[in-house]
């Protein structure tokens, strides 16, 4: 196995799919792994431009892999796509990488760390139940009104909703 400048590496659940390219491009390997074995493998890799599609567990592999003494590159999708030659799967999209990230006009996305992941989760989740507090609001203030009771929008009118629940005679 010869010496890889730039390795495209597919993220998936279980098996990972990786694509290594010298300074001109050509292929020096294709290599499937396991999840358990993708750390030890870059660890072997001499340090090189590591590139990975920014999608759901990229970050984290970008920070591990960045450990061993790669750079790591995060490539939006949409800009991976251009590049899939053939019928997409793991490996054409490991290829597809690769060759994205050696474009010298390609963007990426700056990993985040842990503490800027944590900040979003906890964004999101908020989001998420306030969301979810509003739907169950419209919808009890929708069923209420299928029996002539009509209640203000917001949640200031909430106690107003279930004291209406609660009344039996209602």
């Amino acid at each position: 196995m010869g010496q890889a400048s730039t390795i495209g590496l597919d993220v998936a659940k279980n098996v990972f799919q990786a694509h290594g390219a010298d300074a001109a491009g050509h292929v020096v390997f294709r290599k499937r792994l396991v999840r358990a074995k993708v750390l030890e493998f870059f660890a072997r890799q001499a340090p090189c431009v590591v590139a990975l599609e920014a999608c759901g567990g990229a970050h984290h592999w970008a920070r591990e892999i960045g450990k061993l003494g790669h750079t790591v590159r995060l490539i939006p999708p949409a800009y991976v796509k251009p590049f899939v030659k053939r019928q997409k799967n793991d490996v054409a999209d490991a290829e597809a990488i690769c060759e994205a990230a050696q474009r010298p006009g390609m963007r990426f996305v700056p990993v985040k760390t842990d503490a800027q992941q944590a900040n979003a989760l906890v964004f999101r989740t908020r989001d998420l139940l306030v969301r979810q507090r509003t739907q169950c609001i419209n919808a009890l203030r929708g069923h209420l009104t299928e029996y002539g009771h009509v209640v203000p929008k917001g949640t200031d009118h909430v106690d107003q909703l279930v004291a209406l629940v609660k009344d039996e005679t209602s």
